[in-house]
């Protein structure tokens, strides 16, 4: 048996894998509806949307199968996504790298085997829309483009995913997406017993830059100040845009005395941004805090509304309000 190797890319394929949150998550009809009309469509006895995670293969979909997921050692998809076309195998016991794969020689004794790569929407192949029978058979041409075009659809699923949940402009967490990951965040740190900080920000003279620029110069600004956001915090991490000039970073394992570390590195790239920029209204922002305590916890609705009112005190004092620092 011949174990399938690694990607030359397989680091960021396992980061992008996990970032779409799919592994471990229950069948869901967007996906079924593919794996079925695969069965339908091709008369075999399974047809699976398969992810390659780093020790196993997990099925997101299946047909046909009772088992959820196998090693990767033996799983013919981790020889599958190590190309961009279809990976057909006719008769597995009459290949070499196959014929004394457990797979083959046990249940579900696959003789016959075609996969078709997925790849997520940054290009990372990260498993296959894939079909098994006990019987050896050939693909047509028919069949390939058939193949083709129903993990094209699988594709199209997981771009759907990435822009519900994804900026379109920064590139940063939507809004629903930031407040889903933020509260599993906080459900992490109160189970483990760890801090964390929310940072609320708003750009300041924004609507200026618009009335006076457009909106284009508008977007420019936003991108911008996205790109500073995801230079300067760290990957663990959750950053979003929760509204139209409205950013939210939530630090987690972060405690009141260390969530200025950050803020100031924050600060110090506007600075040097603006410097190497020199726009007309310079990029600003005002910002507030508030900390979350796993002895006292609360919301993330609640976390996120100290923090947003503290970072309206903030922009009260940059315009000579009031003295009230932006930290609840």
């Amino acid at each position: 048996m011949q174990k399938p190797a690694l990607p030359c890319d397989e680091t960021q394929r396992l980061k992008t894998l996990r970032c779409l949150d799919l592994l471990d998550t229950p069948p869901e009809e967007r996906f079924d509806r593919f794996t079925r009309l695969a069965q339908r469509c091709f008369g075999v006895s399974a047809a699976l949307v398969s992810l390659v995670d780093a020790d196993r293969q997990w099925f997101k979909s299946r047909q046909g199968l009772d088992a959820t997921e196998t090693p990767r050692e033996i799983s013919f998809c981790g020889h599958a996504i190590l190309d961009s076309e279809i990976f057909a195998i006719e008769d597995a016991r009459t290949d070499e790298r196959f014929r004394d794969n457990p797979l083959v020689t046990g249940d579900p004794h696959i003789r016959f085997y075609a996969g078709r790569p997925i790849a997520a929407p940054d290009g990372s192949k990260i498993g296959t829309l894939c079909l098994i029978d006990p019987a050896p058979r050939t693909l047509s041409d028919e069949d390939r483009q058939l193949l083709h075009e129903l993990a094209e659809m699988v594709e199209d699923q997981l771009t759907a995913m990435e822009l519900a949940s994804v900026d379109e402009l920064t590139g940063l967490s939507n809004r629903r997406a930031f407040r889903e990951l933020s509260a599993k965040s906080l459900a992490v740190c109160r189970q483990l017993q760890k801090p964390a900080c929310l940072l609320y920000m708003d750009l300041d003279q924004f609507k200026s830059v618009n009335d006076r620029q457009g909106h284009e110069a508008g977007d420019e600004v936003l991108r911008e100040f996205g790109a500073l956001l995801l230079d300067v915090f760290r990957e663990s991490d959750v950053l979003g845009r929760v509204g139209g000039d409205e950013f939210c970073v939530l630090l987690t394992g972060t405690s009141a005395e260390e969530w200025k570390t950050p803020i100031e590195r924050l600060a110090q790239s506007v600075e040097g941004h603006n410097r190497a920029t020199s726009r007309e209204v310079p990029l600003a922002y005002s910002m507030g805090v508030a900390s979350f305590d796993p002895d006292a916890p609360i919301s993330l609705v609640e976390l996120v509304d100290r923090a947003d009112a503290a970072m309206y005190r903030d922009k009260r004092r940059r315009a000579g309000e009031s003295d009230t620092l932006p930290a609840e």
